[in-house]
């Protein structure tokens, strides 16, 4: 169940930790693509900052009833970006991270978070 859940749901909450200690909480899109997820962002965003300070996240999906929770390690990746997490972005969001300009969010940075401890909801 929480693995059709990862596979089907569009946002998470991505907690990450502000450079002066300060928490910072957000819904995102993301996929989660070989046992990680993924979070496609302006690469000027405060989440990216934070993550470049930090890296130690923690993600869940929207559900409270039926939480889903992990802690993990985020790690920002140089364009070009892979292949299948390109593909996935597409697939789930109609949204082409691969692009020079997005014009929604400037230039696209693409983080991968491996999940270091699930606090809720594991994966079966």
């Amino acid at each position: 169940m929480t693995l059709d859940r990862l596979t089907t749901e569009r946002n998470l909450w991505l907690a990450s930790v502000r450079p002066d200690g300060r928490p910072h909480l957000v819904p995102i899109w993301f996929v989660f693509l070989r046992d990680r997820f993924w979070i496609a962002t302006g690469a000027a965003s405060v989440k990216v900052r934070n993550l470049m300070a930090t890296p130690m996240v923690c993600v869940s999906l929207e559900g409270g009833n039926e939480p889903v929770v992990a802690e993990g390690i985020a790690q920002l990746h140089p364009s070009p970006f892979p292949a299948d997490v390109v593909a996935a972005f597409m697939t789930k969001f109609s949204w082409d991270i691969a692009t020079d300009h997005d014009p929604d969010v400037g230039v696209v940075a693409l983080c991968e978070i491996a999940v270091t401890r699930w606090v809720h909801g594991a994966p079966g």
